[in-house]
């Protein structure tokens, strides 16, 4: 018998990353890999099935490399120690208001690394 509830959601994936999310952006998610295989060991075994069944159905697409680089919003200013630098945009125009204009600058990763070993995970939250 069908369940005769509908979803919450036909975009929960959308819906939950729309949100303030650790590691999503407006085009990707990082999933940090010493996060991951730190995970108990059934949401790992559900992750891989995810991912898997993720590859298969896009397995044909043109799939790049991708490089991530920790990094965190600054404002303009405080990247010049001395504040004397003329700060430019991509078109090389000058930024107007480079006291509340934000940039993302690299930062060390505060996450350790996969090689690190395992980092023990807190319950999660309900949603």
């Amino acid at each position: 018998m069908p369940d005769p509830s509908p979803p919450a959601s036909t975009t929960p994936v959308q819906d939950y990353l729309d949100r303030p999310a650790p590691g999503a952006t407006v085009d990707h998610l990082v999933v940090p890999r010493a996060l991951a295989q730190s995970m108990p060991l059934r949401w790992q075994q559900v992750f891989v099935g995810l991912l898997a069944d993720l590859h298969d159905a896009y397995s044909e697409l043109p799939w790049p490399d991708y490089r991530v680089v920790p990094s965190r919003w600054e404002r303009l200013v405080d990247l010049d120690a001395d504040g004397q630098l003329e700060y430019r945009d991509g078109a090389d125009e000058p930024v107007a208001d480079p006291e509340r204009h934000k940039v993302l600058a690299p930062i060390d990763d505060p996450l350790p690394r996969a090689s690190g070993g395992r980092v023990e995970p807190r319950p999660a939250a309900p949603l």
